[in-house]
């Protein structure tokens, strides 16, 4: 998605409130985006916090921003952003390490509101997530907007936070206008309307427009989407390819043929760390890759996958970042498989070059009960019941109860 704009002057025509509600025929399409989530949740059991500017990160020297709440952001300070500069932009803002695990909490009661709605459902992260609502208008007796009303007070009264939602006939238009909801309201863009919100938008907001496709497409001249929607295709196609072209012109006319997608595959599974002091010590990366590998394969065996492809990425100190593959001869969801092949990588990529981050993912994946070459020499099968026994100890007994034991390393050992 590009960059969310905020509403232009005028905009506030499409925007819900007691005095008017825009026509919302034919607009069965919503996207819900949770406001300032990370900040939100961590607020509920804070009162003394509200209006006052809070900052989600961790406290490591390079920890980055998760969240910030609207207070905060009126100082610049934007979720991704470095921690250091977060501080220097709002010193006074309280920060707050993350509660990962409650977040989550908080998402699936979110998205089961969502779904008690409606099974077409797409959830896009733990805060935000497209609706289909046309089937259930009938059935609910409902307009989309009252459904939107509904979302609203119900997050609200249940979870302690708000959303803001956007209401369109078409998905990309639809996640536009709950941008510009924010905080906590809702955009409806009538299907009659769709060209008339869209066309005085900078082409960064089209979904798909980066940093390259923009600077390429401002070269040619193009700066709004009205631009784009009366560029000559041929002209499109030499900027940025023939894919891309199509793609853009299709969007700033207002087609967008993608419907609601529920329960998308996971096309991978990864886990990065940044390392608070850049390490060149071969033991120091080994064991933060196995960390990695247990975390990678964890998630594997808890949605019931494996994966053919394992891939490291090594970003160094100069933030020159690489990555390394190699694919399996049989598909895996074992710790000691992924940390193996890993470590394999890492030694052919580096030479004792200080590394500020590593990632491990893998990625092939299929459902775990697919068929798979039996081997009378492959000694994986024990390997992956001791660590599913681990899986079931740790969900009872918390996620230190079994580790491997060349993580329980003394403090001083670990990485920093």
């Amino acid at each position: 998605m590009g960059k969310k704009p905020g509403p232009p002057a005028g905009y506030d025509r499409f925007r819900v409130t007691g005095e008017a509600t825009p026509d919302d025929t034919g607009c069965g399409l919503l996207h819900v985006d949770m406001d300032a989530f990370f900040a939100a949740v961590e607020m509920r059991s804070r009162p003394e916090l509200a209006g006052k500017p809070v900052i989600i990160a961790g406290a490591g020297p390079r920890s980055v921003v998760s969240s910030a709440s609207y207070p905060a952001r009126e100082f610049g300070v934007r979720a991704a952003m470095p921690a250091a500069v977060a501080r220097r932009l709002c010193p006074h803002a309280m920060f707050i390490p993350p509660s990962h695990g409650l977040y989550g909490e908080v998402s699936r009661g979110v998205m089961a509101i969502f779904r008690e709605l409606t099974p077409l459902v797409e959830p896009l992260s733990l805060d935000e997530a497209f609706l289909d609502v046309g089937g259930a208008l009938r059935r609910l007796n409902a307009t989309p907007v009252e459904l939107a009303e509904l979302i609203r007070r119900r997050v609200a009264a249940e979870h302690g936070i708000t959303c803001s939602v956007g209401v369109a006939a078409v998905k990309f238009v639809a996640k536009l206008a709950s941008g510009m909801a924010k905080p906590d309201g809702v955009f409806v863009v009538p299907a009659a309307r769709t060209l008339e919100f869209l066309h005085p938008l900078p082409i960064a907001a089209l979904w798909g427009v980066g940093k390259r496709t923009e600077e390429s497409l401002r070269r040619m001249g193009l700066a709004t989407i009205a631009d784009i929607a009366g560029a000559p295709p041929n002209r499109l196609r030499r900027a940025v390819g023939n894919a891309a072209a199509e793609h853009l012109h299709a969007l700033a006319n207002g087609y967008d043929e993608r419907g609601v997608v529920v329960d998308t595959p996971d096309k991978s599974i990864g886990a990065e760390h940044t390392f608070d002091t850049d390490q060149r010590d071969r033991r120091v990366l080994e064991l933060q890759l196995l960390r990695l590998s247990e975390q990678v394969a964890a998630r594997l065996r808890a949605r019931g996958l494996r994966g053919r492809t394992v891939s490291i990425k090594v970003r160094f100190a100069d933030f020159k970042t690489i990555t390394r593959a190699r694919t399996l001869a049989a598909p895996t969801d074992v710790t000691r498989v992924v940390h193996t092949t890993a470590v394999s990588l890492l030694g052919g990529a580096v030479s004792g070059a200080e590394i500020r981050l590593l990632g491990v993912r893998v990625d092939g994946l299929a459902g775990d009960d697919e068929p798979e070459q039996l081997s009378f020499e492959r000694d994986e099968p024990r390997w992956r019941d001791a660590e599913i026994a681990a899986d079931v100890a740790r969900s009872r007994f918390g996620s230190a109860a079994v580790r491997p034991a060349s993580l329980l390393a003394r403090k001083s050992d670990r990485p920093t």
